[in-house]
């Protein structure tokens, strides 16, 4: 495989994921609308938010399954096309029961993109660039809202809410038809490996590749160390996911922004999510050469500097100071995205990837993205947006916590996987030629 098409793949694939995100949160930039249309609680616009990662959560590991047997290609384009008709749908909806029915195949659609798009991703690079592109990916869905809330909020402000939706519906048809005729099953294969090539283009046969997959599969959830990875990952997005969905309505009512400004303004902020996921990998992957497991000492720190920094944040009164520990609080509140992932891929076998990453989606939208909208949101009609604002960052005590165990059983987990002991990874980074 040429390095010009393993960046294709990439390309390609971290676009879907943008428009999996823009379609995801399109709905955040016009929540001041709905509420005023349909006169919606707080707690009726966070879940439908929260309606999409609780559908990613519930399907991705057996559509991921799905995806590992019956082909990866296909399985994306199917995802993609379903996420963008049912956005459209959003954009025809006549009340909220039919948003939310809307919202809801959003998730359906979405539910393996995230993990089968990053087994694709990271099944074309070399093992020593995991964490910068688990990283670098994850952080599309970040780009994905920027995009998403910045752009949603400027169609929706000059041409009304329903065409943000169908704006972000179209881009995503678009892009779906370009990914089914540039990446392919065949290009992809020489770089699998043979178990995984039979689960992954559908080659493998009945009675084997169910026995395979029966014996690989308890090894998902088989050593301390990988879900201690699902879990701290899982409760660190809690916090993202809440910023990024609130902060557009957060500067509509304590900044008076209007709809526009607002969504402008929280994209930055979702922008910034984003490169605090790219940077966690980066200094993942650098600081861990030497001893894989300083890839727990990142997550760690980005953990405690969210907790304080946000904390503090929201107790300081509007105003530039605010916004400014604002976004270093952001900056790093799932800088352990790349690290997570990292992990969870030295911790699980190659042949199931997919499905491994989709447990870590699983956890990361259980614990994090579903209910940190909705329970903001239950929070916010309680105490108001900035007194849940002012809970939400505790949440990274837990994050902390799994950390800590995961670094504490990690040499222990690799040498029972590998049966032997960790060592430094590779220094050469350098892409297939």
């Amino acid at each position: 495989m040429s390095r010009r098409y393993a960046w294709a793949v990439f390309a390609l694939s971290f676009g879907l994921l943008l428009s999996d995100y823009m379609s995801r949160q399109v709905l955040n930039a016009v929540f001041p609308m709905l509420k005023a249309d349909w006169l919606l609680s707080d707690a009726q616009l966070g879940s439908l938010s929260g309606v999409v990662a609780l559908a990613v959560g519930l399907l991705t590991l057996p559509l991921s399954l799905l995806a590992d047997r019956w082909g990866r290609v296909r399985s994306l384009v199917i995802a993609a096309t379903m996420w963008s008709l049912a956005t459209l749908g959003c954009a025809v909806a006549a009340s909220y029961d039919q948003m939310l029915v809307g919202r809801l195949f959003v998730g359906i659609g979405e539910a393996a993109y995230g993990s089968v798009g990053i087994a694709v991703v990271l099944s074309v690079f070399p093992r020593a660039l995991r964490a910068t592109l688990s990283g670098a990916f994850i952080a599309g869905g970040a780009f994905g809202s920027v995009l998403g809330i910045s752009i949603g909020g400027a169609v929706a402000q000059a041409f009304g809410w329903r065409w943000a939706f169908g704006v972000m519906g179209v881009f995503g048809l678009v892009l779906a038809g370009v990914y089914a005729l540039v990446v392919t099953e065949k290009r992809l294969a020489p770089r699998q490996d043979p178990a995984e090539c039979g689960a992954g283009t559908g080659t493998g046969t009945g009675t084997d590749e169910r026995d395979r997959l029966r014996v690989l599969l308890p090894r998902l959830f088989s050593s301390v160390s990988v879900v201690s990875a699902y879990i701290g990952s899982g409760l660190q997005l809690f916090i993202a996911g809440a910023l990024i969905a609130w902060l557009p309505s957060y500067f509509n009512r304590y900044y008076d922004m209007p709809t526009a400004k607002a969504g402008a303004t929280a994209g930055l902020f979702a922008l910034v999510i984003g490169i605090g996921m790219i940077a966690g990998g980066i200094a993942s992957d650098r600081i861990s050469r030497r001893d894989p497991i300083r890839k727990w000492a990142v997550a760690i720190s980005c953990s405690v500097g969210s907790l304080v920094l946000l904390t503090t944040a929201f107790r300081l009164p509007a105003g530039p100071v605010q916004l400014v520990v604002l976004a270093l609080g952001a900056l790093l509140c799932a800088g352990t995205a790349g690290p997570g992932a990292a992990m969870v891929a030295n911790l699980t076998p190659a042949a199931i990837a997919a499905t491994a990453f989709a447990t870590l989606t699983l956890a990361q939208s259980l614990l994090g993205l579903a209910p940190g909208p909705a329970v903001t949101g239950m929070l916010a009609d309680r105490l108001g947006l900035l007194g849940a604002f002012r809970l939400v960052p505790l949440v990274a005590i837990g994050a902390t916590a799994a950390f800590l165990i995961g670094r504490h059983s990690y040499d222990r987990d690799v040498l029972r996987l590998t049966g032997v002991a960790p060592v430094a990874e590779r220094q050469n980074t350098e892409v297939p030629s």
